[in-house]
């Protein structure tokens, strides 16, 4: 190097004389690993978008909460057998464990058991 200024053409000139290598440093495996690994990362925004559109919405009334509503206007005897069929539909296994005790000589299941079994659900 001298510690003269070169001139401008010879600037030009020296840069046209640059020229970048054909194949990149790792060659064909460098190529193949870049892109498998764009495309992994590419899959995993599709999969977290399709994961947020397919996501379900809570309901924004429970059509429980209408019945339970109705069923409390109702005479005893109709609104015990009216919660335990929300509670067979909406549950049946907790109704399976219920259905032994309806049978038995006390009665059963009271009303405000039942009423709380149900509003457990809304």
């Amino acid at each position: 190097m001298t510690d003269q200024a070169m001139s401008e053409a010879a600037m030009l000139i020296s840069l046209r004389d640059i020229t970048l290598p054909v194949d990149a440093a790792g060659g064909l495996g460098a190529d193949i690993a870049a892109t498998v690994g764009l495309a992994g990362i590419l899959a995993l925004i599709i999969a977290g978008m399709f994961r947020l559109f397919s996501m379900r919405r809570p309901a924004a009334a429970s059509p429980l909460r209408g019945q339970l509503f109705a069923i409390r206007e109702m005479p005893d005897d109709a609104r015990r057998i009216a919660l335990l069929h929300l509670l067979r539909q909406a549950q049946p296994e907790r109704y399976a464990v219920i259905k032994c005790a309806l049978y038995q000589p006390g009665g059963g299941v009271d009303i405000d058991t039942l009423e709380a079994e149900v509003a457990r659900l809304v």
